[in-house]
């Protein structure tokens, strides 16, 4: 049984007579409260040691100060934990309602409320302590190589005309991107390198994606990209030749894998990263439109200002009418100061819309002439498929040509021609052909083939001519 000692209380030392001595070993003493909390706290902090603890998280919340609040449970029980703000700032991701995860913790009590709850340190997705491990080892490798330094790293280019995807075709992320392209740069080709993006030898099948469009160089900037998912989902992106492989592109590598609280390889080796594979089509296109919406965003308020001041103008105009009783020429002289200085007001603004106008149409000359003609080509297109075409049908008529004389040739070679002329085949028992007198024996049936069928014939004798 553990004493007050053991627990941390220390007993002052006093003088008692016999009789208080007597009563004071048959009454323990009162504690607070606060002090069976603490001594409680401190036992439970100094009998279990630091220890990775596995469960599910539930009730989770983040408080305004950063810390993190939730509980921790499995099918049969559960506690609750916290973790400080300087220990989550460091955490790769914030956990969500029902994710398996490990957590290094002290266990101890919640003075003031009474609680026994987890102090945790340290916390990572259930099973993916070893993957972290090789994540971190990977990461410090290239790192000390230099694949990480920001000094090696190329500008994404400011108005691409074709952008490489690399990515799966039945990944929602392919979708997000055409969509955003789509809505921002639709004047942009896009060319998809396909590739499955997780499961045995996904790793391989990217890097040689990768490479495959770093060799054509088709497009300008290249978008490695896949959805959100566990790390072992997003592991193939951990993978050392995909990260070569982007760090040897002949373009610059913008990577979008998973959503914005996960973090790859590829990220670090990329020439930028994106949150989220949307966000890599926006970092890689400037939408066309969006100086044009602001040059016009800026004449709409110019002329909003403008409409407004005048009638201001016009509404104390109005006010100073009012007020005067018959003053016919100060109004007079009044109202052609206001004409004048309204005058001055529309030639003031005039000129600045002028201005902005020749601006707006000098930027879209520009903007036309950037524009590619395809005329040339389509009509380059045209001469060459012409071209195939007759070059086709020459090579089908000369082998036609050549089948007829071959077809002539193997006429004049047909066994069946020369028995029509009046020829014969005569073979033995054993089907041999016969063709010489010495080879005919008596008592012996030969086979005649004649051009209209065939004979069994029996030799009777045999004379030889000498001719």
């Amino acid at each position: 049984m553990t004493s007050l000692n053991n627990l941390g209380f220390t007993i002052p030392p006093y003088s008692y007579r016999l009789k208080d001595l007597m009563s004071a070993s048959l009454t323990p003493p009162v504690l607070t409260v606060s002090a069976l909390n603490q001594a409680v706290a401190r036992m439970l902090e100094r009998n279990f040691p630091l220890a990775w603890v596995a469960g599910e998280i539930s009730n989770f919340t983040r408080a305004a100060s950063g810390h993190w609040y939730f509980t921790l449970k499995d099918d049969a029980a559960q506690v609750r934990a916290v973790m400080f703000k300087g220990r989550a700032q460091y955490a790769d991701f914030t956990p969500r309602e029902g994710d398996k995860v490990e957590v290094r913790t002290i266990v101890t009590l919640y003075a003031p409320r009474g609680d026994y709850q987890l102090n945790v340190e340290t916390i990572r997705r259930a099973g993916s302590g070893n993957l972290y491990e090789a994540f971190l080892r990977l990461k410090e490798k290239l790192n000390a190589e230099g694949l990480f330094d920001q000094n090696r790293k190329r500008q994404i280019p400011d108005y691409a005309t074709c952008i490489g995807v690399v990515t799966s075709l039945q990944a929602a992320a392919l979708r997000d991107i055409l969509t955003a392209l789509k809505r921002r740069a639709p004047h942009v080709r896009v060319i998809l390198y396909p590739t499955p993006v997780q499961g045995d030898g996904a790793a391989e099948k990217i890097a040689s994606a990768i490479m495959t469009a770093s060799a054509r160089a088709e497009c300008e900037v290249l978008l490695v990209c896949r959805g959100g998912g566990s790390i072992e989902d997003l592991w193939s992106f951990n993978d050392e030749n995909v990260a070569r492989a982007i760090a040897a592109a002949s373009m610059p590598v913008i990577s979008g894998v998973g959503h914005e609280t996960d973090v790859t390889i590829a990220d670090f080796v990329a020439d930028l990263r994106a949150a989220t594979p949307t966000a890599a089509a926006e970092l890689a296109t400037v939408p066309r439109n969006d100086w044009l919406a602001t040059i016009e965003h800026h004449a709409t308020a110019l002329t909003r200002t403008t409409r407004r001041q005048l009638q201001q103008t016009s509404q104390t105009l109005d006010n100073y009418t009012r007020r005067l009783i018959n003053p016919t020429t100060a109004i007079r002289h009044e109202r052609l100061k206001l004409q004048n200085v309204q005058a001055r007001l529309i030639h003031a603004t005039g000129i600045p819309l002028k201005q902005a106008r020749y601006t707006l149409q000098h930027l879209h000359t520009r903007l036309s002439a950037q524009l590619p003609d395809t005329r040339p080509f389509r009509a380059q297109l045209s001469e060459q498929s012409r071209h195939l075409n007759h070059s086709w049908e020459l090579r089908y008529k000369q082998r036609q040509q050549a089948l007829h004389a071959l077809n002539a040739q193997l006429e004049l070679l047909n066994p069946q021609r020369t028995l029509e002329r009046g020829y014969a085949i005569i073979t033995d028992a054993k089907g041999h052909v016969l063709r010489a007198p010495k080879q005919l024996q008596p008592r012996h049936f030969v086979t005649v083939q004649l051009a209209e069928g065939s004979a069994k014939v029996g030799i009777d004798s045999v004379q030889e001519s000498l001719d």
